[in-house]
């Protein structure tokens, strides 16, 4: 299983700022390599083969906008920040994300690389850039996307999967789109 070992290490603190929470993910992005990227983009590809055509060429480009090259970005955020975060928030955030991995490590199609790259973005974007984790625009079956209505993110399957354990929206802060129920 691909090590996490500097976000791991939040689960033994009591508090955590936002200019570390980046620290150890920049550490922890610094460590993807241009195979992992690539072979995260294979999969996202592969992964998504059941998907209708119609909509899987927008998931495939927004699933690589959203989380493959957004790993650049985290590596180049220099931005400084000292508010504390919600520590048990993150902890839950880390442990639902560790566990998924553990889970997923049991298939055949178990990708290291792009798990990798998915914790580091799912936790980047919920608390350092304070977004949802699927960005803006991101297309869902039926025709819904991820949108932002001036004030708040909106999803449009936050309370369908909320309590799905292989989903991230636990955590993410998008709210649930109103015009979707």
């Amino acid at each position: 299983m691909a090590e996490f070992n500097q976000i791991k290490e939040i689960l033994s603190r009591n508090k955590i700022g936002r200019d570390e929470l980046l620290v150890l993910l920049k550490i922890e992005a610094q460590l993807i390599s241009i195979q992992e990227i690539m072979q995260a983009s294979i999969f996202l590809i592969k992964d998504s083969v059941y998907v209708q055509e119609n909509y899987r060429r927008q998931m495939i480009e927004s699933y690589t906008s959203g989380f493959i090259t957004r790993i650049k970005e985290v590596k180049d955020d220099n931005r400084t920040d000292e508010m504390l975060l919600d520590v048990e928030e993150i902890k839950e955030a880390v442990e639902l994300l560790l566990n998924q991995e553990n889970e997923a490590s049991k298939m055949d199609d178990f990708n290291p690389a792009f798990f990798r790259i998915y914790k580091i973005i799912s936790l980047y974007t919920t608390f350092i850039l304070n977004e949802p984790i699927h960005p803006v625009g991101t297309p869902f079956p039926g025709g819904f996307k991820v949108i932002f209505d001036g004030k708040k993110y909106l999803c449009p399957v936050k309370d369908k999967q909320k309590d799905n354990p292989g989903a991230v929206c636990g955590f993410c802060i998008a709210e649930q789109d109103p015009e979707t129920i």
